[in-house]
């Protein structure tokens, strides 16, 4: 089963990368597939490349969603 989750972008980064934050977790991911991020927006990562822009009001809905789940759910 693969899962692309929700991320924040709190910096951009040379090479067409990004910090982002889930969590409270910060890494980096590639925004090589997906034009006009900035800071502040949320996107969509899966293996570390961000697929898509998502408006804020559904990423802390699924954001959310995902708290829900049991610890052991995956």
């Amino acid at each position: 089963m693969c899962l692309a989750v929700p991320a924040l972008v709190t910096a951009l980064l040379p090479d067409d990368r990004a910090t982002v934050s889930l969590g409270g977790v910060s890494s980096t991911c590639s925004l090589e597939l997906v034009e006009g991020v900035a800071v502040g927006d949320y996107v969509i990562v899966h293996v570390g490349y961000a697929l898509s822009r998502l408006d804020a009001e559904e990423a802390e809905r699924t954001l959310a969603l995902l708290a829900e789940l049991p610890a052991d759910a995956a």
